[in-house]
């Protein structure tokens, strides 16, 4: 006899059935929770980051230098820089002479706010372009007639200094009698034209430098020189002066012009008479006073002779 058999699973299995499906979807909750959570945690890693690129301070270069500027941009700034003095203690060829200008003042030195415009020296041009503006008008007739010289006075462009008020200092010294009139034979009168007998050029060094190479002079970018008929005055020693004439810039400006014009005038290079006694006017004082004081004259009041033993 066949027995019935039923196709119902019996209670036990279909409870175990049951559990597994309840785990399975457990699992499966469980998964997408975890993967919601490291997603939600890579969202504020990703920006935090951002937060703390944008609130970074850019970075530094070597030594804790500032990061270059970008490609096309510049910070930097030259100032020009003086060179150093270079005069040549050889004998100068004929027709031709130099002064040796020595160590240029230092900052102590420098011109004040209002000298010449010029603030410090590192704004003094140290060239030019090497044409002049010539001073306007005549001077009147100064000293004896027994040698009798024009001059004329030129300033180069660009150096917002007057032709006009270089030309009445000029004047001012020539017409001094302590100066080369005080001989009572020679004159000077101060014109304008193409027949000046010699030129005082107020240059800048790197111009100067130019005009007295021409001759076979170095003056270095500090010294000044009569060459031909040019009395070539270095804008820096113009307004520097020395470091014997610091204090007194004008008293050193008269010493450029007497002892270059004296130059001119076929007068050599001296040296100290003695111990005290003022320097001579053709002395190459900026190598030293040796023993004599500062003056800028040929003549001393009383109309006498300011000489020294000749000097090569």
């Amino acid at each position: 006899m066949n027995a019935h058999r039923s196709t119902t699973p019996p209670p036990v299995a279909g409870h175990r059935r049951r559990r597994r499906r309840r785990r399975a979807r457990r699992g499966r909750a469980g998964t997408r929770s975890l993967w919601t959570a490291l997603a939600a945690a890579a969202v504020l890693l990703l920006a935090g980051g951002l937060a703390w690129q944008r609130q970074s301070p850019p970075p530094s270069g070597p030594a804790g230098s500032a990061a270059a500027p970008p490609a096309g941009s510049s910070s930097a700034s030259s100032s020009p820089s003086a060179a150093a003095p270079s005069a040549s203690d050889s004998p100068s060829p004929t027709g031709a002479a130099a002064e040796p200008s020595g160590e240029p003042a230092g900052p102590e030195h420098s011109p004040g706010p209002s000298a010449e415009g010029y603030p410090d020296v590192e704004s003094i041009p140290l060239s030019g372009p090497g044409t002049f503006t010539v001073a306007g008008g005549e001077g009147a007739h100064v000293g004896g007639t027994g040698v009798m010289l024009t001059y004329r006075v030129e300033v180069e462009d660009g150096i917002a200094i007057s032709a006009a008020d270089v030309a009445e200092e000029v004047e001012s010294v020539l017409g001094n009698p302590r100066g080369w009139i005080g001989d009572g034979q020679t004159g000077f009168r101060r014109v304008s034209d193409d027949t000046a007998d010699f030129r005082v050029r107020l240059a800048t060094p790197g111009t100067v430098d130019q005009i007295c190479g021409e001759y076979g002079l170095d003056t270095g970018g500090e010294v000044n020189c009569r060459v031909g008929q040019d009395v070539m005055v270095n804008l820096k020693r113009w307004l520097l002066a020395t470091e014997y004439y610091a204090d007194d810039v004008t008293s050193y400006r008269a010493l450029i012009i007497n002892h270059e014009v004296g130059h001119f005038l076929g007068h050599g290079h001296e040296g100290c008479p003695g111990e005290g006694e003022p320097a001579p006017a053709m002395m190459q004082q900026i190598k030293g006073l040796h023993g004599c004081v500062t003056n800028v004259w040929p003549y001393d009041e009383n109309g006498q002779p300011i000489t020294g033993p000749s000097v090569p």
